[in-house]
């Protein structure tokens, strides 16, 4: 890669001391800032707007974690009871993140966070609706503090609809791809069960107009049990979509450049009923499996990779650390294994890639464990609330619109 010279970055006017330093050297300084500074630089002048966007890093940057907080329950027997709703929040991942609220979308308190991707957040309503009707769907974008309320999709975008209806059951919704970090335009897909056979629905979003079409039932995928065991939220991984199914050794997969459903299977060797969770490794962005071993004892880290040894496709990377490090970390939590077992999970990776995994519990509080360390967190808001399930990474839209380069 050729390094731009002093000239293209713009050559110094004489005058004031910060003009006399040559585009490399204001680069040099440039590169020492943290994020949050180098966008404050960029906006000074179209001079340091031009040098601040070769200093930009690739990756977009981790800003924090939206989620919905959530009363502790009791521990075990649990005395039913009736579940609040709060608003959706963001923890800012340090003290130089922006602070970022929902607060410019007063209708978001009626509805539940369902995606999070490419700097957009993706919910659905609060009230449940018969598993026939697909929802309307709310997109935010909480760095510009722009938001567009998306409709069901016309029934006539599926031929003969009435009939489909009859065996419909809506799973959930996820966002495929953005267009453009400066525009609402974006594209989101919904899925239902059809027959015995998953359809998706996608819409297309140009600042604020959308259209619907609908896809051809996936006749290669059968799902021959009640889809009430699909879990409703997604899980973004090297590029695909998937959604876990409770109790079973696979997961549905969609692709989002074929729009084409599939199973991947889990390795065989954590059984049928293991607790597992897609992801993608911390340092090089792999498509991963977190799970606890077959005996529950040890948390594993498995990737995706062909070998003699390999099992259904994956290989046993790591066996990351022995449960009773987690389990004697947790305040309150039973002796007994059994119980240990039935009462603490992995409840996913993080997907912003710190090395962390978030651990739930059936009221024994909320926590991250780091995978290297072994370094445990309590997940407590300050009105001693704990994070909700899930807990969604958000990542700044990349890069920004006014260091793009169709802006300089």
């Amino acid at each position: 890669m050729t390094r731009p010279s002093s000239l293209a970055l713009g050559t110094p006017p004489s005058g004031a001391a910060i003009d006399v330093l040559t585009g490399d050297d204001l680069r040099d300084i440039l590169r020492r800032l943290s994020l949050a500074d180098l966008l404050r630089a960029a906006l000074t002048c179209h001079r340091w707007r031009r040098v601040a966007a070769c200093c930009l890093p690739r990756a977009p940057p981790l800003l924090g974690h939206f989620f919905h907080p959530v009363n502790p329950p009791p521990p075990p027997p649990m005395k039913r009871r009736e579940k609040t709703h709060y608003d959706a929040v963001f923890a800012p991942l340090d003290a130089s993140s922006p602070r970022l609220s929902l607060d410019f979308a007063p209708e978001a308190s009626r509805f539940v966070l369902y995606d999070c991707h490419q700097g957009l957040l993706l919910l659905e309503p609060t009230v449940p609706l018969p598993k026939s009707i697909i929802p309307r769907i709310l997109v935010l974008d909480p760095a510009t503090r722009r938001s567009v309320l998306l409709p069901p999709p016309p029934r006539d975008t599926v031929p003969d609809d009435l009939r489909w209806r009859r065996s419909r059951y809506y799973i959930g919704s996820g966002l495929l791809s953005r267009a453009h970090p400066s525009k609402l335009c974006f594209e989101a897909v919904c899925f239902a069960i059809d027959d015995g056979r998953p359809r998706a629905w996608v819409a297309s979003v140009d600042n604020g107009d959308c259209s619907w079409r609908a896809l051809s039932r996936d006749e290669e995928v059968l799902v021959d049990f009640d889809p009430h065991w699909f879990k409703r939220r997604c899980v973004h991984a090297a590029g695909k979509m998937y959604w876990h199914i409770c109790n079973s050794g696979r997961v549905l997969v969609l692709d989002p450049a074929t729009l084409r459903f599939s199973y991947l299977l889990a390795p065989a060797e954590l059984g049928p009923y293991a607790k597992y969770r897609i992801g993608e490794t911390p340092e090089d962005g792999r498509l991963c499996l977190l799970a606890m071993g077959s005996d529950s004892r040890q948390l594993q880290l498995w990737v995706r990779g062909e070998a003699r040894c390999s099992d259904n496709g994956w290989l046993l990377e790591r066996d990351i650390m022995d449960m009773r490090v987690v389990w004697d970390a947790v305040p309150g939590l039973p002796t007994d294994l059994e119980r240990r077992i039935f009462n603490l999970w992995p409840s996913d990776m993080d997907a912003g890639r710190t090395g962390k995994a978030f651990i739930q519990t059936f009221g024994y509080g909320r926590y991250s464990v780091h995978l290297d360390t072994g370094k445990m967190e309590s997940l407590e808001t300050k009105d001693g609330k704990e994070y909700g399930h899930p807990i969604y990474a958000y990542f700044l839209a990349w890069p920004p619109a006014f260091l793009a380069a169709d802006q300089y």
